[in-house]
């Protein structure tokens, strides 16, 4: 029999559901970006109350209705092409690039070498060219073609795991698949991720959790519908970390496999030595983790003319990590602090807590580390890209500390609002203000009903009365 708890989170789960497909379908990032707001803001409001709600059901009903709501969620990214990001273009181009032989890094899309590889998908012409998210290049005959890839004139900046990951979809891909086949992809690795923390959870958790990820709205907007590469690195990190507690050289060779598809992940690298004492233990972490960055970019070193880090010093410098004002940068230091301070107190209040991790974290709980420096990370650089919080929410998933999820809507918002009449200075410095607020807030409500950890021998048992209700 349905448990009313589980029926009302049923319920929730089929508005929000129906709202994401709603907002995929909507075209409005350059031209009604506040509207896209308010449809953004819905889709989350749904999403805490369906988790709130499923918190409160049965273990193995909820166990079910997040399996089976993860695939109508991820699903509805799949209605629309890439509504809010391009950086797919560039992906299907890298696979295209590579499919033929030629190293992804020594050309950029517009050099006329790779002329040949052009189609009117990925480069249009003619009226096809009014987009506003195309970028006008040189034909092959001097005339003026366009392209839906970002950055045309500079050379990729992916790593090289996310490089093969771009190979294999262009492999599989039907003829003619254009974005479907990346986001069917994006779609397979999301409830891969959902998968994998549940086995996780199902020893050292919660397995309710893991609808902090399967059902959070970044999951179908940026894994599925813009097909970041992005989640590849948070199914690696979610079974890395898994991993981890059985077998440490295995867990750090899967950790350097998610440094190598996107580098954010490798933030979470505290979390996986926290209060790891003996020396070799932390080297059976870094070193496989190290083993697998070095040998999987080899193959593209020696294949490659120019060098494998593409534009990544100039994207760098293009997100204001060396200039704060340039992109708001630092947001929320700046506003206690002169803009010139700004890098280095990122660099001192980073070492602190990854010395809290490192000297105080709990080894069994890799993820709870990793959560705090990954988050922490994210407050004090304020992202403007909202898909760099699929890592987050999957640590979140993990852990169990929904507050942190603040921290992946104010990228969201900051993100889609870009674009609107509102001070994207302000807009930007606001939301994270408000997200630190919240996470406060969580670790303070935490610190007076501290969570008792529950023994190994008593979890299945204290697992099965949830699933009871007693």
């Amino acid at each position: 029999m349905i448990n009313p708890r589980t029926l009302t989170a049923g319920v929730l789960l089929a508005a929000l559901t129906a709202a994401l497909a709603l907002t995929v379908r909507k075209d409005g990032y350059f031209t009604d970006s506040v509207g896209l707001s308010w449809w953004y803001a819905a889709c989350w409001a749904l999403f805490a109350a369906a988790v709130f709600a499923v918190r409160k059901a049965p273990v193995r009903q909820a166990v079910v209705l997040v399996m089976a709501g993860g695939v109508a969620v991820a699903a509805t990214g799949l209605l629309a092409p890439p509504r809010t990001s391009t950086d797919s273009y560039r992906y299907a181009w890298d696979g295209r690039v590579q499919a033929a032989g030629i190293s992804p890094y020594d050309h950029a899309p517009a050099d006329p070498a790779l002329g040949g590889l052009r189609d009117d998908w990925l480069f249009p012409s003619g009226a096809a060219c009014a987009g506003p998210d195309l970028v006008r290049i040189a034909g092959p005959q001097g005339e003026v073609h366009c392209t839906r890839i970002n950055r045309p004139q500079v050379h990729t900046i992916y790593p090289p795991v996310a490089e093969g990951y771009f190979l294999l979809v262009d492999s599989l891909a039907p003829d003619g698949s254009r974005h479907k086949a990346l986001q069917a992809g994006g779609m397979a690795l999301s409830l891969g991720t959902t998968a994998a923390l549940l086995l996780v959870l199902r020893r050292r958790g919660d397995p309710r959790s893991a609808a902090y990820w399967a059902w959070c709205p970044i999951v179908p907007i940026e894994a599925v519908n813009n097909a970041h590469a992005d989640v590849l690195g948070a199914l690696l990190t979610v079974v890395g970390l898994g991993v981890l507690l059985r077998r440490r050289i295995a867990g750090g060779a899967l950790l350097g496999a998610a440094i190598a598809t996107k580098l954010l992940p490798a933030v979470v690298l505290p979390g996986a030595l926290s209060g790891v004492r003996r020396v070799r233990d932390v080297a059976a972490i870094l070193l496989p983790a190290a083993a697998v960055v070095a040998l999987t970019y080899l193959p593209y070193v020696l294949a490659s003319n120019s060098s494998v880090l593409g534009y990544l010093s100039g994207y760098t410098k293009e997100e204001g990590y060396d200039d704060p004002s340039a992109r708001n940068r630092y947001a929320l230091l700046r506003l206690v602090l002169p803009d010139d301070w700004a890098l280095p107190a990122v660099i001192v209040a980073m070492l602190a807590v990854t010395a809290h991790v490192l000297l105080r974290g709990d080894p069994e709980r890799p993820w709870s580390g990793a959560l705090l420096v990954t988050g922490s990370a994210f407050l004090l650089l304020t992202p403007g890209y909202s898909w760099y919080a699929l890592l987050l929410a999957a640590l979140v998933a993990l852990d169990g500390r929904w507050e942190w999820l603040a921290v992946a809507v104010a990228g969201a918002a900051k993100y889609v609002t870009v674009r609107s009449d509102a001070d994207p200075q302000s807009m930007g410095t606001w939301v994270y203000a408000v997200a630190a607020g919240v996470v406060l807030t969580g670790c303070v409500m935490r610190r007076r009903e501290p969570r008792r950890p529950v023994p190994r021998g008593d979890h299945d048992r204290q697992v099965g009365s949830l699933a009871t209700g007693s």
